[in-house]
């Protein structure tokens, strides 16, 4: 069993940064590739990227290549969303979730684990 928690997600101005962590409880977790998911309001949730288990392969849905970065620390069971350049259409909950390997990681119903989100909002 994996439990996931979200944090760092603010009000930033548009052109700033934030950091999201995604922590997780479970001896497993480094077995698991991590995904990070938005939902705006109004909008279906949609994929942002992800990150293999040991780091070694990162994966960006178009929109957030070159802005947005994902790391991992096994040891500390914590995964990273830096999100830098932002703008007012990325405000949105941010969610991270776990599933195993990297294979058709744009979709949700392979992910065995989610958090329960974290609220970014960006002002132009």
């Amino acid at each position: 069993q994996v439990q996931l928690v979200e944090s760092g997600g603010g009000l930033v101005q548009a052109g700033g940064s934030l950091r999201l962590s995604c922590v997780a409880s479970g001896r497993t977790f480094s077995t698991y590739a991590v995904g990070w998911f938005r939902q705006a309001p109004g909008n279906e949730r949609e994929f942002v990227g992800l990150i293999s288990w040991n780091g070694g392969n990162t994966y960006y849905a178009d929109s957030e290549k070159g802005r947005f970065t994902i790391s991992r620390d096994n040891a500390k069971n914590t995964v990273y969303l830096q999100m830098n350049s932002l703008k007012p259409e990325d405000t949105a909950v941010y969610y991270c979730a776990a599933k195993r390997g990297t294979y058709d990681y744009t979709l949700e119903r392979l992910y065995n684990y989610w958090g329960q989100g974290t609220q970014v909002t960006v002002s132009s």
